[in-house]
């Protein structure tokens, strides 16, 4: 079998040499070149055709959000992106992301030497996945308030239909721009979103705010205790599980730091089993794109326990891993692709009334 061939492209000597070393560890990759800046690094591509490009932020000459711009229109690729964990470094990653970038690795701003080697795996396995993903030429998100208007079926207020019903989204590779294309489609007036996508601590809050801005709903990253309203989503702060617990006539969120579950923190499989568990037939479970198999589990649970489930389809996902555990579980009542995933949703609520609600 071939290596996964890895150009590695990054302005500090030491990072190049660290994650040339670590590449070169696995017996099914390898470093072919490392390049300085994006200049270097385009002559390399060129020469080398390597299947994954790994790409620091922030270089001399030209950034690496720049290149990765020109780099997805002129000959889109898979590329993980090497980000600083800092707030700018943050937002710098999302923009990555929305370009096209397969995922992130968020290095440490101090002890760079023993920080990378320390996340030699997850580099890595992010390599393997970048390596399978389907890449593609992402549509700019646009503003809520500039957005071109949603389908009908979206676009119609669904009042009281929303209130007694909360939507629960899976994610994790590629989830970031499945997940803003799903809830941009929403009106202002749909159900609660409560949402887990495998992200770092450091990134959610920044994820959010960029959501927020984008979305007709309000999102914001989940608080410990908060109520959770129709209208808001509310996302798993990165490094902690959420789940969702039953007080009085509410239902509120419940921020936790724990064991990782399925390796990750937050889990998919924790906040599904809680909508399995809390919240029943008024669940609504999604699986988006992402790699492995976490929550699949937990989103039969949710279908035994009277939840109605949907997968994204394989052709839109980055990556399919969890749709297709998902699948194979037995959890899903439908497997759609991305764009048809809200409206559906809301034809269902709609769909699924009963008489007293259809009324108002």
């Amino acid at each position: 079998m071939s290596k996964i061939r890895v150009v590695v492209v990054d302005d500090s000597a030491l990072v190049r040499s660290l994650l040339t070393e670590i590449i070169n560890r696995q017996p099914d990759m390898q470093c072919v070149g490392a390049a300085a800046d994006p200049y270097a690094a385009r002559e390399m591509i060129r020469n080398l055709n390597p299947d994954v490009i790994t790409l620091d932020v922030e270089m001399p000459r030209m950034d690496g959000i720049d290149f990765l711009a020109k780099l997805m229109r002129l000959r889109p690729m898979p590329v993980v992106m090497v980000s600083t964990l800092t707030e700018r470094g943050a937002e710098v990653t999302l923009r990555a992301l929305e370009l096209g970038a397969v995922d992130f690795v968020a290095k440490p701003k101090i002890g760079i030497a023993d920080g990378l080697q320390q996340l030699a795996q997850e580099i890595t396995e992010k390599i393997r996945v970048a390596a399978k993903a389907q890449v593609r030429k992402v549509q700019p998100a646009a503003p809520a308030s500039s957005a071109v208007a949603a389908p009908t079926s979206t676009a119609t207020g669904i009042g009281r239909l929303s209130t007694e019903k909360i939507i629960f989204i899976g994610a994790s590779t590629g989830g970031t721009e499945a997940t803003r294309e799903l809830l941009s489609a929403l009106p202002a007036d749909a159900p609660a979103v409560v949402i887990t996508q495998h992200m770092p601590a450091g990134f959610t809050r920044s994820y959010a705010a960029r959501l927020n801005n984008l979305c007709r709903i309000a999102v914001k990253e989940a608080q410990d205790g908060e109520r959770i309203l129709p209208g808001h989503a509310y996302i798993a702060p990165g490094g902690q599980h959420l789940s969702v617990e039953r007080y009085g006539a509410n239902y509120i969120a419940r921020v936790q730091v724990g064991e990782p579950v399925n390796r990750h923190m937050p889990s998919v499989e924790v906040l599904f089993r809680s909508a399995a568990r809390v919240v029943g037939p008024n669940a609504i479970g999604v699986m988006l794109t992402g790699m492995g198999a976490d929550g699949a589990k937990a989103m039969r649970e949710m279908r035994d326990a009277g939840a109605y489930c949907v997968a994204q389809d394989e052709a839109t996902c980055v990556v399919f891993g969890m749709p297709r555990e998902a699948i194979a579980a037995g959890a899903v009542h439908e497997v759609l692709p991305l764009p048809k995933i809200a409206p559906h949703l809301i034809e269902y609520l709609h769909r699924t009334a009963g008489p007293s609600l259809n009324r108002v």
